[in-house]
């Protein structure tokens, strides 16, 4: 595969053209939110991975009219910027790249163990490999993790050290799978030693923010069901939902049947072997929160006064566990004496102070309290922190979302079915 080497030259308006080569023009494409905060793909996320295989996008504007695709698209649109001008001018051209992305960065995720500049440089060959098998003149061709570790083996300590000693360095198979033939190229076509069980995860994500008078201003759901399929033969699966009318933006698994959802808003699919993220979703507006943080903090003469009250809200009928509260100290506080009736209390290096609670107990409310010291000078504290909240709950799904039936057809035996929900804070903040 050549190196993916180019410069973006942009035109002086978003009414002329600009052309890229195939390889990069397919990922440098438009990103769609995933989700409506940090989480959403950025474009200079993408660049980064770009720039870590030898991608370099001059940035000289005035000059020549060359940009570097480095502004942050997460959540709002950059008002006419030339970058804009780039992503109109993308969609205006009909393709929906922007999928193909995110699956650039689950596979590298799956076979990389994450996702960062340093990973990406240290198996280098590897990402090149991927890169070219799940692109064939700038369109997409194979892009199922499960039928690339059939072509591309994953990396390992084993494989690294053969090719030290070896001198080759690649992990492409000689033989090309079967599945990338058939028309189900998700899944192998002789599964006969599946232990035939699926499971259903609905994993939750709460993303809450409260202001400084304790209102909640915004708490939704981001939620991703992820099954775990060991069937045999060519098993055809039907899922519903007792409410589905709740669900927002959701996105799919290629496996799905996108008709019988359009109609009746089940999902049918014939499934990947292995775990795989069947489709995501949000779930909006939701009324409260499952824990409340109040935090209260006073200051006069040099020294500030901090209290923190965790509680239960509302019982979800399940044990909140895992339950943390962490903020970053102001640069101007010079000191902290913090402690709490229950749980640890840590302050880093960096001012950062996490409150470890785990469950809250029966018999009391845990709460947090303490002194800042301010440098010299100050009389008053007036920068406040953002406090951010974690916990965890087992068994139940916090958006309400219930699953009908799992129906399972073409499978020589009745196999073995289980669900599991799990909710866990997101982005749940504090202001205080």
């Amino acid at each position: 595969m050549p190196v993916l080497r180019s410069v973006l030259s942009l035109p002086p308006s978003p009414s002329l053209s600009l052309s890229l080569p195939p390889s990069v023009s397919e990922i440098a494409s438009p990103l769609e939110e995933d989700r409506g905060r940090a989480r959403c793909c950025s474009a200079s996320f993408y660049c980064q991975i770009l720039g870590s295989l030898d991608v370099w996008i001059n940035a000289d504007a005035k000059t020549n009219r060359e940009v570097i695709l480095e502004k942050q698209m997460t959540g709002h649109r950059v008002d006419r910027s030339i970058c804009a001008w780039f992503w109109d001018y993308v969609l205006s051209q009909g393709g929906d790249s922007s999928k193909f992305l995110c699956r650039v960065a689950d596979v590298l995720t799956d076979y990389l163990g994450g996702l960062n500049e340093d990973l990406i440089k240290d198996n280098f060959i590897i990402v090149y490999e991927l890169l070219d098998e799940m692109m064939d003149n700038g369109f997409p061709l194979t892009t199922e993790p499960s039928i690339l570790r059939e072509m591309i083996a994953p990396p390992n300590i084993v494989s690294k050290m053969l090719s030290v000693v070896t001198g080759k360095s690649s992990n492409v198979s000689n033989t090309l799978p079967d599945a990338t033939s058939s028309f189900i190229p998700w899944r192998k076509s002789d599964m006969k030693n599946a232990s035939n069980e699926v499971y259903v995860n609905l994993v939750e994500e709460m993303d809450a923010v409260v202001n400084r008078e304790g209102v909640l201003v915004k708490c939704e759901i981001y939620g991703e069901i992820q099954v775990n399929s060991n069937l045999p033969g060519l098993p055809d699966l039907t899922l519903s939902f007792a409410n589905p009318t709740i669900l927002n933006d959701v996105r799919f698994h290629p496996c799905v049947r996108f008709r019988p959802w359009e109609s009746d808003q089940i999902l049918s699919f014939v499934p990947p072997d292995g775990q795989f993220k069947l489709m995501s979703y949000r779930v909006k507006k939701l009324k409260s929160t499952p824990i409340y943080v109040k935090p209260q903090l006073t200051s006069d003469a040099g020294n500030c006064r901090i209290n923190v009250l965790v509680g239960i809200r509302n019982d979800p009928g399940k044990t909140i566990d895992s339950i943390t509260v962490q903020f970053q100290l102001p640069l101007c506080v010079a000191s902290a004496d913090l402690a709490s009736n229950h749980g640890t209390v840590d302050i880093l290096a960096d001012k950062t102070c996490n409150w470890s609670i785990g469950r809250i107990p029966k018999d009391k409310s845990p709460s947090l309290s303490g002194n800042l010291v301010l440098e010299g000078g100050l009389d008053r504290l007036h920068v406040f922190p953002v406090l951010k909240v974690g916990f965890k709950i087992m068994g139940v799904a916090l958006s309400g979302l219930q699953i009908d039936k799992l129906d399972i057809k073409n499978t020589p035996a009745r196999p073995y079915k289980g669900f599991r929900a799990l909710t866990q804070a997101g982005e749940y903040e504090v202001r205080s």
